[in-house]
């Protein structure tokens, strides 16, 4: 693992944390969905071999075609795309204590999940060197 995908990592697990010693659900699913976004960040910087022809693209969507290993995870957080929205615009009231832990927990998921991924080549590296 490169320095920068560790940093990458090391910032979705401080937002992790922040999730969890959050006060309010909505304030849970937004921590959550930084975390989420902050290993698909990493992923990215990982793998993104070409830029996109200069056109702006969802975050998930690149995530689906560069690792499509991790696409059902990149599904389903777009799918809490519009929800993460109305949240940050102040639609607190949306999100249940469930939800928003729910949340929580899959990102810690995707993280952990990449985390080994990324780890996997470092591994073979050390043994075949």
């Amino acid at each position: 693992m490169s320095p920068a995908e560790s940093d990458g990592l090391d910032l979705a697990r401080a937002a992790l944390v922040g999730a969890e010693l959050a006060d309010s659900p909505a304030e849970r699913y937004l921590q959550a969905q930084l975390a989420a976004l902050r290993v698909a960040a990493t992923i990215l910087a990982a793998r993104a071999r070409s830029a996109s022809g200069g056109r702006l693209r969802n975050v998930w969507q690149v995530v689906g075609e560069v690792a499509p290993e991790f696409s059902e995870w990149a599904g389903f957080f777009a799918a809490t795309q519009g929800k993460r929205e109305a949240v940050a615009a102040g639609a607190i009231a949306i999100v249940t204590v469930r939800e928003a832990d729910d949340l929580v927990r899959d990102a810690q998921a995707f993280h952990d999940a990449v985390a080994r991924r990324l780890a996997r080549p470092a591994r073979a590296a050390r043994r075949t060197g």
